[in-house]
């Protein structure tokens, strides 16, 4: 699927739910399926500078596709994290790079989220971004 595609799943998907309280509990589940970071990348050197919550992004490339995991030590923001990666994960360094996130608008995120929470998401997607620019750096 394309990152566009994987989006327009995920505003369908919030599109469901009434009110902000059932996209909170959304959010804290997609965080709960977050397939967990291998420990070994759990260190300081893989932590999202700019989130009030402990963040760990670790990033690979397999051919010409970036894969990423995550974790967090809060519910919320691990949830957040699990969107990212569904949208970017296994997507081309370019793609990630060249990709436009009026998703976050459109399921209202942003407008729902702390000052310092949404800070720490602008911080996720930057990290994403400088691995992709780093990945493709070296094709």
């Amino acid at each position: 699927m394309t990152i566009k595609e994987i989006q327009e799943e995920i505003i369908d998907e919030f599109s469901m739910f009434e009110d902000w309280m059932q996209r909170y509990e959304y959010i804290i589940d997609l965080g709960k399926n977050l397939p967990l970071i291998d420990p070994q990348y759990q260190v300081e050197e893989n932590l999202i500078k700019g989130c009030q919550s402990q963040v760990w992004l670790h990033a690979e490339q397999r051919q010409d596709k970036v894969y990423f995991t995550a974790n967090s030590d809060a519910i919320l923001t691990k949830g957040i994290v699990a969107i990212l990666i569904r949208v970017f994960s296994g997507q081309s360094s370019q793609d990630i790079l060249d990709a436009n996130l009026d998703f976050i608008d459109e399921i209202g995120l942003k407008e729902h989220l702390s000052p310092t929470r949404a800070n720490g998401l602008v911080s996720m997607i930057k990290q994403i971004r400088m691995y992709a620019l780093a990945y493709q750096a070296k094709q």
